[in-house]
């Protein structure tokens, strides 16, 4: 049997040419049930992100109804004002939802955490898969209509900021990822499922345009409501 992670990759653009990019931006567009209950409803709904290729560097903007970005890492995220000046700060960011459940509000800042490091890892799967700290081995297949779609158990490092430890991802025939699967460490270790699609070719690059995430069961299933997130990607740049 072929290898699963390099399959994946070449089925992407090939890991030579997304090594030969910096960072790629998108223009997107936030749905669903999460942004309310956060109590950020609107504030990334239409809003710009770019992702640092090769390190965990993410910025978000604007935050409505301001003009202000986000500057994400792992350890300390900025919301900064256009001219550079600090709005607010966040220190070892993870450590503030300690206790956090789904209903929880978040700050601006907490906001900007949660959506740096789940768009990092999203708009850089699946070649992270090769990056350090990441570790995956194939697992039995999902069956989807009849079809089987190939699985990876995703191990990642603690230094790598991400939705849990343990991560699972499906694969189509082509070597598409097509389904993600997580818990959401910082708000009560909700069950995720995470479907991808629409996929278009940038700059060799293939990226979904559609991702749509709902309540996973204990039986693996996803439930076809509520949405808990939507986004919606365009306008893709690679540098």
């Amino acid at each position: 049997m072929d290898n699963l992670i390099d399959k994946a990759i070449e089925a992407a653009g090939g890991l030579e040419r997304f090594r030969s990019f910096r960072r790629v931006s998108a223009q997107l567009h936030h749905s669903g049930a999460l942004w309310k209950l956060k109590q950020c409803e609107n504030v990334l709904t239409h809003s710009r992100v770019t992702v640092d290729l090769h390190e965990q560097r993410v910025s978000h903007g604007p935050f409505a109804p301001s003009s202000d970005h986000s500057i994400y890492t792992p350890s300390l995220v900025e919301i900064q004002r256009t001219d550079g000046s600090i709005v607010e700060t966040l220190d070892h960011p993870r450590a503030s939802f300690e206790g956090y459940e789904m209903e929880t509000p978040w700050s601006n800042a907490q906001l900007a955490y949660f959506a740096g490091y789940t768009m990092w890892t999203y708009l850089t799967s699946p070649f992270l898969l090769r990056y350090p700290g990441v570790a995956a081995q194939e697992i039995d297949p999902w069956v989807v209509d009849g079809l089987p779609w190939r699985r990876l158990r995703v191990e990642f490092a603690p230094n790598i900021a991400t939705h849990s430890a343990v991560q699972t991802l499906y694969f189509d025939a082509d070597g598409l990822l097509r389904r993600h699967d997580y818990e959401v460490d910082i708000q009560g270790r909700n069950a995720a499922a995470r479907y991808l699609s629409d996929y278009v070719t940038v700059q060799g690059i293939r990226m979904p345009t559609r991702l749509r995430i709902y309540p996973r069961t204990t039986d693996n299933i996803a439930l076809p409501e509520p949405l808990i997130v939507g986004v919606d990607l365009s306008d893709f740049r690679f540098e």
